[in-house]
């Protein structure tokens, strides 16, 4: 599959009767290669299903279909933050700066009520000495991380200029132009040096990772060893960080 990116437009400088100059931009063509696939396959015995009060191959077909948007959303989380630009991760990130501490191995970002909001203004800023475009910015915390935040100032409503607190109604929305998404499918590790349990947190620009999926098959067939149906599924995937800048890579602990 070809994707195509967006081209960068140059900005020169004017004069009056100077003329201008037309670049002619063209966007380059990645390849997106579909070559991941996940599937379920069971069998539903004909006894069971007469004696079911439910529907069991709709039931278990369903099923079937959240355990695979889990493990491809955990796979796609395990390869995204491997592809990020090495100045979006690690204790000296930041572009121009280099002195933003985002976490590496052995020395992971102890997370705190107290300063989880300034971590993520610390990724924030990472993405800023990018130029990445303040809209489509998203983050994708850790359900433990997600609890920081609850307990942090974002309890008071006042402080975020919002009617209702993250601690009353759950949602955490934008913080600091970033779209907050929680997820319990990141990928974490045991830190070789800390002996503790790190999430690798990831945050970025929607730019930045292109996917492609398709359920291919889902079928139903008549068991030929037994009385009963066997139902099966595939599902085919492709993903790809296609913009290294544009996305980033926090190692964090809960403190």
């Amino acid at each position: 599959m070809q994707i195509r990116t967006t081209p960068s437009i140059t900005i020169q400088d004017y004069q009056i009767g100077g003329g201008l100059a037309y670049e002619k931009p063209t966007s380059d063509k990645v390849e997106l290669q579909i070559d991941r696939a996940k599937y379920f396959a069971f069998e539903v015995n004909d006894v069971d299903a007469y004696q079911s009060d439910i529907n069991l191959m709709d039931d278990w077909s369903d099923d079937g279909g959240q355990q695979l948007k889990i493990v491809i959303d955990t796979d796609i989380n395990a390869y995204a933050y491997t592809e990020v630009a090495a100045e979006n991760a690690g204790a000296t990130a930041g572009v121009k700066s280099g002195n933003i501490n985002l976490g590496a191995a052995g020395a992971p970002v102890s997370i705190t009520k107290d300063n989880v909001l300034d971590v993520l203004v610390d990724c924030s800023t990472v993405l800023d000495e990018q130029n990445v475009p303040d809209e489509n910015r998203f983050v994708i915390l850790p359900p433990w991380m997600s609890g920081m935040l609850k307990k942090s100032d974002l309890r008071d409503a006042s402080i975020m200029g919002d009617d209702t607190s993250a601690f009353r109604n759950g949602k955490l929305g934008m913080l600091d132009r970033f779209k907050v998404f929680v997820s319990n499918n990141l990928d974490t590790v045991v830190d070789g040096t800390t002996s503790t349990q790190c999430t690798n947190v990831i945050f970025g620009h929607k730019k930045a990772l292109t996917f492609a999926s398709q359920m291919t098959n889902m079928e139903t067939l008549p068991n030929p060893q037994d009385f009963g149906k066997l139902i099966r599924g595939l599902n085919v995937y492709g993903r790809k960080v296609i913009d290294p800048n544009a996305i980033g890579h926090l190692y964090a602990e809960r403190g």
